[in-house]
C-alpha cells in the first residue's frame, strides 16, 4: 500500500519515489523503477511513459506545456499539480515538490546536452532531495556526507563538482583527501574504486557517477538513514 500524501503541490512519500520524465528511456527501464518504489510520479510528458506502461501517475508536476490532452485526460484532476512559471525545467519543479528518502528519475538522461546539465544543475540546487538518475550506463546522484559502497576493483568512480568542494576518500585509486574539487579547476572523473570504498564530503555540489549495476546497492545506502543528509539550500 503506498503511503501517499499530498499537500499543496508537494508530494511526500514514505518509501522511495519513481520520478518519470519525457526523455530518453530503456524498454526495462519502466518496470525497473516501478518495481523499486513505493510511488510514481511524473514529471510533465512523462506521464506518457507510465501511461503507456499501465501505471496511471500518482502525480504529475510540470508547466504542462508538454503535455498532450489525451494523457491528461487519464489522469484524475487531483492527481494534477501545474507550477506555471517558466523559470525553471519540469524537472527541476518534480524534484522540489517531492519528499522522500530517496527518488529514482528515469527518462532525464541521454537526451540533449543542455537537457542533462540542467538536470545537474537541479540536482545541485535541491540537495536536501536525494535523487538517483538512472542513466543507459550509469547512475548519477550528488553524494551525500557520507557514503560506502562496494562495487568491486576497478570500477569507475567519477566524481564532478557543481561548486566548490573538498572531503576525504578511503578505497579509491586516486584519495581526494586535501584536495579542492570545483568546476573550474580539479575535477574527479575516471577514478576506480579498490573495492570498498567511501566518501566524507564536507559540502553539497559534488556529484557521483558509478556504474548502471551499482543501482541497488546506491538505493540501499540511502534508505539506510547512514548516509547523512544535506540542509535544504536558501533560496
Amino acid at each position: 500500500m503506498v503511503n501517499l500524501v499530498k499537500i499543496g503541490s508537494i508530494v511526500r512519500s514514505t518509501g522511495p519515489i519513481g520520478l518519470f520524465g519525457g526523455g530518453e528511456i530503456g524498454p526495462e527501464d519502466v518496470n525497473l523503477v516501478l518495481n523499486r518504489v513505493e510511488s510514481a510520479v511524473a514529471a510533465d510528458r512523462g506521464a506518457a511513459v507510465l501511461i503507456d506502461s499501465g501505471r496511471i501517475p500518482d502525480a504529475v508536476i510540470g508547466d504542462f506545456d508538454s503535455l498532450l490532452p489525451e494523457v491528461r485526460a487519464q489522469i484524475p484532476n487531483d492527481r494534477l499539480f501545474p507550477i506555471r512559471e517558466q523559470d525553471s525545467t519540469d524537472f527541476d519543479k518534480a524534484l522540489r515538490s517531492v519528499q522522500a528518502p530517496v527518488t529514482l528519475a528515469a527518462g532525464f538522461l541521454g537526451a540533449r546536452v543542455d537537457h542533462q546539465l540542467a538536470v545537474f544543475n537541479a540536482l545541485v540546487r535541491w540537495p536536501d532531495r536525494p535523487c538517483l538518475l538512472l542513466g543507459a550506463h550509469e547512475v548519477v546522484f550528488q553524494a551525500p556526507p557520507r557514503i560506502t559502497l562496494d562495487l568491486g576493483a576497478d570500477a569507475i568512480v567519477s566524481l564532478f563538482p557543481f561548486q566548490r568542494v573538498t572531503g576525504r576518500s578511503r578505497g579509491l585509486e586516486w584519495p581526494i583527501d586535501g584536495l579542492v574539487l570545483e568546476p573550474d579547476g580539479r575535477v574527479g572523473t575516471s577514478n576506480r574504486a579498490l573495492g570498498e570504498f567511501t566518501l566524507d564530503i564536507d559540502a553539497p555540489g559534488l556529484l557521483v557517477m558509478v556504474p548502471r549495476a551499482a543501482l541497488d546497492q546506491v538505493m540501499q545506502a540511502f534508505l539506510s538513514g547512514r548516509t547523512g543528509h544535506w540542509p535544504a539550500r536558501a533560496i
